[in-house]
């Protein structure tokens, strides 16, 4: 079994597009409007915005963290949460071993808040 995909609501297809774009370094793979659909790509996840559905809270892995939210910062975005490390990988059961994972929150165009997490080798 795989995650296919995950749902976000987005109550303006347009804005969020434009943010997503931006955040994700890609433009949708798919718009359906009606009735409000809007899907992207990750590695083979669909990522769908969707006028109807709840809210939920989605993490995204980033080659370099505080790269990216530096320049979410500068294109507005609120940073609701600066980089913070949250976990040691001494072995590799929740990711790979000899790293440190890295966390930081942002707010997307619609309200949502979105992780985004880091990996850099252990200082420790």
């Amino acid at each position: 079994m795989r995650l296919i995909q995950v749902a976000q609501r987005a109550a303006d297809l347009d804005r969020a597009s434009a943010f997503y774009s931006r955040l994700l370094g890609s433009g949708p793979s798919g718009r359906f409007d009606p009735p409000g659909l809007l899907f992207f790509d990750l590695d083979g996840v669909r990522l769908l915005l969707d006028r109807s559905a709840p809210s939920s809270l989605i993490y995204l892995d980033v080659a370099d963290l505080r790269r990216s939210v530096e320049e979410l910062r500068a294109s507005g975005a609120n940073i609701v949460q600066e980089p913070q490390l949250v976990y040691h990988h001494v072995d590799g059961s929740l990711g790979p071993a000899g790293t440190e994972e890295w966390m930081a929150f942002i707010e997307d165009s619609e309200g949502n808040t979105v992780g985004l997490v880091g990996r850099e080798a252990s200082r420790a």
